[in-house]
């Protein structure tokens, strides 16, 4: 058929008979293929009777909502067809993987990423026994399924995905099926939002369909026992045009879902045509979703031992349990499979016959083979300033102060300018509290709802993403990331862990990826976490939490990144890197506030490729032998309590040789054979020495750190300081007095834990004590830190140093 371009049409035929028969023979094929999937391992096309022996041991898999999916990916692929359009399919219904899986063999796809999965009888039983097996592929829309950027095994999700996926990506429509189990978690219910953001003159479009079909593993689904008319109200509420689809019968639905499809694309297309020639009125478009109500598990099994399961719950996984050992559940599953008429659907040879492969669009219009989905493909390199020239002057370390991040703002808003198409910033409404707001000088906040004249930097071809919600920041940059462009989600350190889940199911994601040689690398997901535990001390302990921190350090090696710089241009440096980069999670957690700048430009490029060093001018040591103590820190504020620290020992005992180290790559810690960032064991010598006790500093969880040099020479010598979950609304220093782990308690620490303490080691010790209590009594009559804390800098002692 004759491919027409997207914008002479705006609306889609009615199906003739052809269509009609490509329709229903496409979704025969795919529905006999998912139960396939799910039961055989054996006689993949019943060219004998069907025996226990052709039966799974196990049978494991998602009946239930695969008819739905089917349906829909079916008359989308008609409208491909049909116009053009390129499209991408996300399956919000995680477990109906057989189904997505079934699509890419029937589109040829599958059979060209893996030719050993072949289109043929050999192949379809290859197809058949890898699905749910040991060496084989999940049971749920995966990493391994072509044609898909959405991880399926957590709910949640689908839609803040679509909608990453369309901006600044004018010409892919994104149907995003939507389980009605799905739309019952919090991510789900937070995203419908999104249109709210969208800009139909360079933005893509969503197409939510809202897949009823009434249960979820063992029970009713809220919205689907809901009056359609509640229904369509909080639908309507959210923006949206509700178009309904509902039934049982064939072909009845099939004509019923393409003038649905037809009326909703119409729609779509009519949106944007008028906002790319200039005719939107500004105000947001309402944007069609369909709502399919269909009944579970259509097409399978009405009754199994006289209880009904089509349209119920027990349709959910599968529905014939007893195959292997119930003679009649055996003979339901033969008669089941032959309703699908498979003769019709595949040759002699096993191959799909010529009704079932016209159904499919052509080439890289296949939903399955889009290279939208495999975003590598389309990434281009950012074009990036050259970051040394936001450097912050350092004349002398730990002398001056500055917000750092407010320079990666500055970096970020000509990265805006540079890269109009192809980068965004992902922030919950923290934007300027994050000293990012340079952003706002090239770039409005993206907003299509009303705005007034008190509105500051919002309007509807802004490109900054604010929204106050974490799963929809983070899920809009993956769905962006995974289709070829970059940006970066920065977030409140302690409230990143509300979608922490997020950020290991898509660390899951790239890892599988790596295994997967016709998976090109994507850009990677940069997390920034500013306003963190040390310096929440107004908000209190409910704004300070490490955890993140934790959860990326569980990831593995290959994928996982954490860097922790100590100052303005260590954090360029590593900023640079990371959006370069491709296919990591690159952790970047830093302070917002004014803190102490300690190396020059040359300086902080050198440490950050290194990944941690030795700082001579904060220490005592003068490298002929083994230092006294070695004082290591990772993290803006524990640096300048370990620099603290150490100028304290030099002033009152002189002679006490200190080491100071400072990690701006917490990976560096590792053993080599454990993280590809990993020191060798010469560096690490050279860096903590092999039998020196090492008082360690760290921005995060103490075990951290443990978890880190675990397999390192005499891991036991590190004593680790950091928090330990001891917080409140007090002063900065009292943080860290808190948790133990200020400038006085690392004194005490080196003290306590040097092989040689020369004299005077006790009364510095009593000293330290006394300060601590004197600090104790100071906050609470002056409600501020005392001043040779609060006003402290390294000063001229750095450059005697």
């Amino acid at each position: 058929m004759t491919t027409v371009a997207p914008d002479l049409l705006r609306t889609l035929a009615e199906p003739d008979d052809a269509d009609l028969a490509r329709l229903d023979a496409w979704w025969r094929a795919a529905n006999y293929l998912t139960i396939g999937q799910i039961y055989l391992r054996a006689n993949p096309l019943l060219r004998e009777p069907l025996t226990a022996g052709h039966i799974k041991p196990r049978l494991l898999g998602h009946w239930g909502t695969s008819p739905g999916l089917s349906l829909i990916y079916a008359h989308v692929s008609r409208l491909i067809r049909h116009t053009g359009q390129q499209a991408i399919y996300l399956a919000g219904p995680g477990h109906g993987g057989p189904a997505l899986v079934a699509a890419g063999y029937l589109e040829g796809t599958y059979s060209e990423i893996y030719p050993g999965v072949s289109q043929d009888e050999a192949g379809m039983l290859r197809l058949f026994r890898q699905f749910s097996s040991p060496g084989g592929i999940p049971s749920h829309v995966s990493v391994t399924t072509p044609g898909s950027i959405h991880e399926g095994g957590e709910l949640g999700y689908v839609l803040v995905h679509a909608f990453g996926a369309v901006m600044d990506n004018p010409d892919l429509l994104a149907i995003a099926v939507v389980g009605d189990g799905e739309a019952e978690t919090g991510p789900l219910e937070g995203s419908w939002k999104g249109i709210s953001f969208l800009n139909p003159a360079h933005d893509g479009a969503v197409l939510p369909i809202l897949h009823l079909n009434g249960a979820k593993i063992s029970g009713p689904t809220v919205l689907a026992r809901k009056d359609p008319a509640e229904v369509r109200a909080l639908l309507r509420g959210h923006g949206y045009e509700v178009i309904e689809v509902e039934g049982d019968d064939v072909p009845g639905m099939h004509y019923r879902f393409a003038a649905a499809l037809s009326r909703a694309w119409g729609r779509i297309r009519d949106i944007q045509a008028a906002a790319r020639v200039g005719e939107w009125d500004g105000v947001r478009p309402v944007w069609p979703v369909i709502v399919l109500r269909s009944p579970k598990g259509w097409t399978g099994p009405q009754q199994v031992d006289g209880i009904q399961v089509t349209g119920t719950w027990r349709s959910h996984q599968v529905p014939l349990s007893g195959v292997r050992d119930n003679p009649e559940h055996l003979a339901l599953l033969e008669t089941w499979l032959k309703s699908y008429r498979p003769e019709e659907l595949f040759d002699a040879t096993g191959a799909p016959t010529a009704l079932v492969c016209e159904q499919a669009p052509e080439g890289d219009l296949r939903m399955s083979a889009t290279p939208q989905a495999n975003g590598g493909l389309l990434t281009r390199d950012l074009d990036l300033p050259d970051f040394r020239g936001y450097a912050v002057s350092v004349k002398r370390p730990g002398e001056g102060r500055a917000e750092s991040t407010r320079k990666l703002g500055e970096l970020m808003r000509d990265v805006y300018g540079r890269n109009p198409d192809r980068f965004r910033l992902f922030c919950p409404d923290e934007t300027n509290s994050n000293r990012l707001g340079a952003v706002f000088e090239v770039s409005d906040r993206a907003f299509a709802e009303r705005v007034t004249p008190e509105d500051v930097a919002i309007g509807r071809d802004g490109r900054v993403m604010e929204v106050l919600s974490e799963h929809n920041c983070h899920g809009w940059l993956e769905g962006y990331t995974l289709t070829g462009r970059h940006g970066m989600f920065a977030t409140y350190e302690a409230f990143a862990m509300v979608s922490a889940s997020q950020t290991v199911q898509h660390g899951k994601w790239l890892q599988e990826a790596k295994n997967l040689p016709w998976r090109a690398k994507v850009p990677s997901l940069n997390v920034l976490l500013t306003s963190t535990a040390w310096r929440n001390d107004h908000n209190g302990f409910s704004h300070q939490g490490p955890g993140l921190i934790q959860v990326v350090l569980t990831q593995r090696g290959d994928v996982s990144r954490v860097y922790l710089p100590p100052d303005a241009n260590c954090l360029l440096s590593v900023a640079d890197h990371c959006l370069r980069s491709r296919s990591y999670i690159n952790l970047i957690v830093i302070d917002k506030q004014p803190q102490l700048q300690y190396l020059t430009m040359d300086q902080a490029v050198d440490h950050c490729t290194r990944g941690a060093g030795i700082w001579d001018w904060a220490g005592t040591d003068d490298g002929t032998s083994d230092p006294d103590i070695v004082l290591a820190c990772a993290g803006d504020v524990v640096t300048m309590e370990t620099v603290a620290a150490a100028q304290i020992l030099r002033e009152r005992l002189p002679g006490f040789k200190v080491r100071v180290v400072n990690v701006v790559d917490l990976m560096t810690l590792i053993r080599p054979k454990d993280h590809p960032h990993g020191m060798s064991e010469t560096l690490f010598t050279e860096l903590f020495t092999d039998t020196v006790d090492v008082v360690f500093s760290f921005h995060g969880y103490p075990g951290a750190i443990h978890q880190l040099v675990h397999g390192r020479p005499d891991a036991d010598r590190f004593r680790v300081r950091g928090f330990i979950e001891q917080g409140t609304t007090t002063t900065p220093f009292d943080m860290t007095v808190r948790n133990r782990a200020s400038r006085y308690h690392l004194v005490m620490d080196a003290i306590n834990n040097a092989k040689r303490l020369p004299r005077g080691a006790a009364d510095l010790k009593a000293w330290c004590e006394s300060q601590l209590e004197r600090h104790d009594a100071y906050v609470v009559e002056h409600l501020e830190d005392m001043p040779e804390v609060r006003d402290w800098t390294l000063g001229d002692w750095a450059q005697q140093g």
